[in-house]
């Protein structure tokens, strides 16, 4: 009873697989998942932000300002841009954002090799202020070395202030810090940034088939979700401003 739905949904599945496996073998005759129901799944839709407050929290990392950690160093703040500016301006998602490795990058780095799920290849455009963003802060990565004795991870791209490859949870602990300090939004996690992008684009007019091949989704039907998303506030913005829509609400 404390399971959520989606949970309840994969555990039959299992369940199911299994049970067949064992009638295709003869071991059991009957399969006695046969009538077993699957529940009702309610999709939500995903976080993510409107173009300008998403804008402020990428450029928030300032190294002439307040920063969300005290002790801060410019050049963590110079790394914490680009992260952001690859999750938002190219729809990483986080494990694919931390396992980058400098051989990743192009030598203009105006694109990024990314393995994603299922171990599969695609290369990732870089758009130009990501681009810079990234060149500022591979130019002070090296001060990113353990202060103790100086080690670094020699491959890869984003680092932690003791030289070690940064984790996702780290990162996730950085988006929520920056969402509040930001933005006004510590709920926030590094996916609403890859929500947003993909929101974003859809909004721009792209195709449905690039942005699938950007954020490196299997299925077309997994990235026209973010057509509800647009829908949703095409909606929103037709009663706020169609004087049909403030015709219909008086006359109600």
């Amino acid at each position: 009873r404390d399971r959520s739905a989606v949970t309840l949904a994969r555990k039959v599945a299992a369940v199911r697989t299994w049970c067949r496996f064992l009638v295709r073998r003869g071991e059991v005759t009957d399969d006695p998942t046969a009538l077993l129901g699957t529940p009702r799944l309610h999709r939500k839709f995903p976080v993510f932000l409107a173009a300008e407050p998403a804008g402020q929290l990428v450029e928030s990392p300032a190294t002439d300002g307040p920063t969300v950690t005290p002790g801060e160093t410019r050049a963590a703040c110079l790394r914490d841009r680009a992260m952001f500016e690859l999750l938002y301006g190219s729809g990483l998602r986080v494990g694919e954002l931390v396992a980058l490795d400098l051989g990743d990058l192009s030598t203009d780095l105006t694109e990024v090799r990314v393995l994603g799920k299922g171990h599969k290849e695609r290369m990732v455009p870089v758009g130009s202020v990501a681009a810079v963003a990234l060149a500022d802060y591979l130019r002070v990565r090296v001060e990113l070395a353990d202060p103790r004795g100086g080690v670094i991870d020699p491959a890869a791209v984003f680092l932690s202030r003791r030289g070690a490859r940064l984790g996702v949870r780290r990162v996730q602990v950085l988006v929520r810090r920056y969402g509040a300090f930001a933005v006004n939004r510590p709920d926030l996690h590094p996916h609403a940034l890859r929500h947003s992008c993909a929101t974003h684009l859809l909004e721009g007019g792209a195709d449905l088939r690039a942005i699938q091949e950007l954020l490196g989704h299997q299925s077309l039907s997994t990235t026209q979700r973010y057509t509800h998303l647009s829908l949703e506030r095409l909606l929103e913005a037709y009663d706020a401003a169609h004087p049909l829509a403030h015709r219909r609400r008086a006359a109600g």
